[in-house]
Order: C-alpha cells, then sequence, then structure tokens
C-alpha cells in the first residue's frame, strides 16, 4: 500500500491548506498508530547511539532545554495528547541544527544554541520541531517516501537498514525527512503560536530564520536552513499570523540563554 495514491483519493485540489493538512492527519494516523510512531523513534534513537552520536551529559544545560520544552508541550498536547515527549541534547558545537523523530524525541544541537540570541528563537525552533509531530509530518512523509510495509516493519525492527539510513539522514542532515512547503509553514504557524501561549516573543522565529541568512557566507551556520529552507515566504507569513491573531508576547530570555552559552564555551 502506498500513500501517496490514497491521498489523491481523499484529499481534493481544491482544499485549503488547513484543510489537507487535516484530511492527511487523520489518514497518518489511520495508517501509522502512535505505538509505531514510538517504536520507530526508539528503533531510530536506537541507530543514532550506534552511529556514535555524541550526546551532552552537562546536566544544568540539559535541565535548561528541558526546562524550555516543558514550557510548549501543554499547548502541543492540546493538539495531540498522549505524545510522550523527550528531549535529547547533541554537542556539536558548529551544527546549527534540530529536529524531531516520530513518537516525539526531540533533539538540539548545542551549536544552535550557540548560534541564537535569545531563548525566545530557541523556543521558537522547538515549537516548530514539536508541530512536525502533533502535524503527523513524519509519519507522512515515511509512507510517502517508504511505503505502509516498510515503515510498520521500520517500527517493529524488522527493517535495520531502513532505520539505519533513517537515523543517517537525520545526524547526517539527509533529505530522507525533508518537509514539504506546506508542512515547513504548517510547523511555522505552530512554533509562533506555541512560543507566543508560552509567554515568548513569537516574532523570534522568522529573526532567527533572518540572522541565519544573513550570514550565510559560514557554512556552520547553513545546517538548519538546508533541512528547513527558509524563504521570504515562510518569514513573511510567519509575521502575517502574529499579526492577524494579535499574538503580543514579549518575552526574550537573553540573560538566561548567555548563561548556558558560557557554560558550553567552558
Amino acid at each position: 500500500m502506498r500513500f501517496v495514491p490514497l491521498l489523491a483519493v481523499v484529499i481534493s485540489s481544491s482544499c485549503s491548506m488547513m484543510q489537507r493538512s487535516q484530511t492527511e492527519q487523520i489518514v497518518a494516523a489511520t495508517l501509522v498508530s502512535d505505538q509505531q510512531e514510538t517504536e520507530l523513534g526508539f528503533q531510530v534513537h536506537e541507530e543514532l547511539k550506534k552511529e556514535n552520536t555524541k550526546f551532552l551529559e552537562n546536566p544544568d544545560v540539559g535541565f535548561y532545554v528541558g526546562g524550555l520544552v516543558q514550557k510548549l508541550t501543554p499547548f502541543a498536547d492540546k493538539d495531540r495528547p498522549g505524545v510522550k515527549w523527550q528531549y535529547f541534547v547533541i554537542d556539536d558545537p558548529k551544527t546549527v541544527n534540530a529536529f524531531v523523530t516520530p513518537g516525539g524525541r526531540i533533539y538540539l544541537y548545542t551549536g544552535l544554541l550557540l548560534a541564537a540570541d535569545s531563548e525566545a528563537e530557541v523556543v521558537g525552533v522547538l515549537g516548530h520541531e514539536l508541530a512536525h509531530v502533533v502535524a503527523r509530518h513524519t509519519a507522512r512523509q515515511l509512507v510517502a517516501a517508504k511505503g505502509l510495509e516498510t515503515v510498520a516493519a521500520m517500527a517493529l525492527g524488522k527493517d535495520p537498514s531502513d532505520v539505519a539510513q533513517l537515523a543517517a539522514a537525520l545526524v547526517g542532515k539527509g533529505s530522507i525527512l525533508a518537509y514539504g512547503r506546506d508542512m515547513e509553514l504548517e510547523a511555522d504557524q505552530y512554533g509562533a503560536r506555541y512560543a507566543n501561549a508560552a509567554g515568548f516573543d513569537p516574532k523570534a522565529l522568522a529573526s532567527f530564520f533572518e540572522k541565519l541568512r544573513a550570514k550565510g557566507e559560514v557554512p556552520e551556520l547553513l545546517t538548519f536552513l538546508s533541512t528547513h529552507p527558509a524563504n521570504t515566504e515562510r518569514i513573511e507569513k510567519i509575521n502575517a499570523a502574529i499579526a492577524a491573531n494579535g499574538w503580543s508576547s514579549t518575552e526574550q530570555g537573553v540573560a538566561a540563554l548567555k548563561a548556558i552559552q558560557a557554560k558550553l564555551a567552558r
């Protein structure tokens, strides 16, 4: 069974982006259960460990990132209850990146913490990543790319080569989970909304995109944009959504982030 033909039957091209997303989420939930997503996330994490991914062991930084995640998850839980969120910090100061795997495992690189100017920017990125799980983007993309039977085998640990390929793509910033335009736009909207609900300036996600684009001459600062390509449309739509919804939270959290950056620089 393939995902794309099924969607072609149930989704009209005249649907709005929101209607199409809601329909795709229903189909993905039918094809890939929450338990299967959780199992697949576990399998990917095991492969990441096999690839000698260096997870940060600094308890202060881990506690800090966990605190930011926990400020966002109550709002994500309202949109998709039952996700067992977990977070991990990857110790790689030269890589500005973040990703999420099925089932709610969030991975944040130390390079992103060092590149950000405020907690609000980090929170915006984390909210964006939570959104990929809330909207079942990973399941939708995997079934479309691999087929239902392969994804089910991956979740059950019966297809280690595909799980290894997925893990390698994630760590190597590959394109196996590159999301389409509509999914990235949707995740941006969620990310800004969650940041605002948590009290942080929702405009920070757009400003973070702008900053990374401006520093494009520095190769290590292109990682996040290689998997989440920012363009004028995305930045404009984030700001338009903020204006349309009256999102007006202002917290930046500059001092708190600077303290963590100092710990990472030691």
